[in-house]
């Protein structure tokens, strides 16, 4: 007789050792032992009796093992066993949750991350973490197609991070290129999606190079009412026009304050692994009021590695973005941190007339190998002192209204 709902649910163990089965009929019983209720299917293949389990009571209600009972006279009468099915499901099960994306991507990094930079790990790593693995990082990898993946790109392209939509669409694109290579894919998904982005809109980091405004925004960083670090930064941003990263990382091992020199190391300029590795360090000269801000700054940060060092600790430093939000608290949206370089590159063209090949050294744009070691060390190294000590007199200048003088072709 056909079980039913109300007995699997009251019936209790009789005590015996072995335990009670109560049958339903074409193989599927319930099993009453001291410990539970177990579902089980008795059947016979290949000559032989065997058991088939599924699942317990009550995670597996008296209809699900009654649809698993279907589910096993089906593949018997294809000549399949279902025990062997239900192995072999499991092992897939394994394998696809072995091949998520997320295990895959993780994977790659794994394997690209030993021709990279610290840097580009660490931002590819990151940008993972936001933007992909949330969303579609446990997900079979396989299992993902293109909607999928512009649906991701899609919560990055609604913040207005453009670029950022394009670079993380291709971090995603080479994960399912290493997946192909690896026997774990056949197809790449985000190869398609790149139709339906907006497109990256290349540019200039926004700069002012008009003197009166550039005094003013001078005249406003000397007042900025927010952090005194942040303040700090700011004004090396200005006096020495490196790039962001390059600042923001500053360490007070780099900086000799009596001899006037910030000496950066390969690993932190920009450039490939390679240069990082073997590549110049670049030396900045500090100028008398660069020097004067650093000091300034010792008694509060000099116990720390880093010149300007995060709030959050653990050895961080501000990131670029921590002066960008600075700079837009004080109106100026027309002005980048990286900006500083285009407004100094302009202005000691314009106004101190030095040569571009030295300017273009003190931008670190080119290298040490490339100009030369020794002329390096002699006139480069002069002429540069030099320009920075010009440069840094001339932006006092400016904050005073001393010396404001239009460029060629502003009005």
């Amino acid at each position: 007789m056909a079980l039913n709902a109300t007995f699997v649910a009251s019936i209790k163990h009789s005590g015996k050792a072995s335990g009670n089965k109560h049958s339903d009929g074409h193989g599927l019983y319930l099993h009453v032992t001291t410990t539970g209720k177990y579902w089980r299917m008795g059947y016979r293949f290949d000559g032989k009796q065997k058991t088939l389990a599924l699942g317990v009571y009550p995670a597996t209600s008296l209809a699900n093992a009654r649809d698993g009972r279907t589910k096993a006279r089906s593949l018997l009468a294809e000549g399949v066993d279902p025990s062997l099915a239900k192995r072999l499901e499991k092992v897939a099960k394994k394998q696809a949750g072995g091949n998520t994306f997320e295990a895959i991507a993780l994977e790659w990094h794994c394997t690209k991350v030993s021709g990279w930079s610290i840097t580009h790990a660490e931002t590819t790593m990151e940008r993972m973490k936001k933007n992909v693995l949330p969303w579609i990082g446990k997900r079979p990898l396989t299992s993902i197609e293109a909607p999928e993946v512009l649906s991701t790109l899609r919560r990055i392209e609604s913040r207005g991070a453009i670029d950022t939509t394009h670079r993380v669409k291709s971090i995603i694109s080479n994960v399912f290129r290493y997946a192909i290579a690896t026997g774990r894919a056949v197809r790449n998904p985000a190869s398609d999606v790149g139709v339906a982005l907006k497109t990256t809109v290349k540019g200039h980091h926004p700069a002012i190079t008009e003197p009166k405004r550039f005094a003013q925004m001078l005249r406003d960083i000397d007042v900025y009412s927010g952090s005194i670090i942040t303040r700090a930064a700011l004004k090396i941003h200005a006096l020495t026009f490196q790039r962001p990263n390059e600042v923001s990382d500053m360490e007070w091992s780099e900086v000799d304050l009596e001899a006037g020199v910030w000496v950066i190391p390969a690993v932190r300029m920009k450039g490939n692994l390679e240069r990082k590795k073997h590549g110049a360090k670049h030396t900045v000269p500090l100028s008398t009021q660069a020097v004067a801000v650093l000091k300034d700054l010792y008694p509060l940060t000099g116990h720390s590695i880093k010149v300007f060092p995060s709030e959050r600790g653990q050895g961080r430093s501000i990131s670029e973005n921590t002066a960008r939000q600075a700079l837009r608290s004080m109106g100026y949206l027309d002005h980048v941190p990286h900006g500083f370089r285009a407004s100094a590159r302009t202005l000691i063209r314009e106004a101190l007339h030095y040569d571009t090949e030295v300017i273009e050294r003190q931008l670190s744009h080119g290298s040490d190998e490339e100009l030369g070691g020794a002329y390096d060390r002699t006139q480069f190294m002069l002429e540069r002192a030099k320009m920075m000590q010009s440069w840094s007199d001339y932006l006092d200048e400016l904050r005073t209204g001393a010396k404001v003088i239009p460029l060629r072709g502003v009005a």
